[in-house]
């Protein structure tokens, strides 16, 4: 059975590692809290205006369908394991549009950086990487 990665903690992005769609942020924090199978996450977006905007919600990575509400849509996500990286996939519909998303979630093996990787949906290609905040 592979090692299951325990995400808990406070996360801040490193955004001359990331490569980003869109606006760049002047930062984000990202709170998660990872008690195997249950995941919550909060992440705070500080805009270029210095406007804050919070994304918050759960998933589960034991495979069930999990239904967030995200910046007012309705998110259905399911995630699994695959090998040592959490897949998170999303159906997303906002402002009259079908999204999908697949979202890659993975640890450093010293478990300091933290790597969200989209491959194969509509933001492929975006990579957030976020150190670990000591505390």
């Amino acid at each position: 059975m592979p090692i299951r990665s325990d995400f808990t903690g406070e996360w801040k992005v490193d955004l001359g590692a990331s490569t980003l769609h869109g606006p760049t942020p002047k930062a984000i924090v990202v709170r998660i809290a990872h008690f195997e199978p249950e995941l919550r996450v909060d992440m705070t977006i500080v805009g270029a205006d210095d406007k804050e905007r919070v994304i918050a919600f759960a998933a589960r990575s034991s495979g069930g369908q999990v239904t967030n509400t995200v910046l007012g849509n309705e998110w259905i996500s399911q995630s699994q394991w695959v090998g040592r990286e959490l897949l998170i996939e999303s159906q997303v519909s906002q402002a009259g549009r079908r999204m999908h998303f697949r979202d890659y979630w993975s640890l450093s093996d010293d478990g300091r950086r933290l790597t969200m990787e989209h491959r194969d949906d509509d933001l492929a290609g975006q990579v957030t990487i976020l150190d670990r905040v000591p505390g």
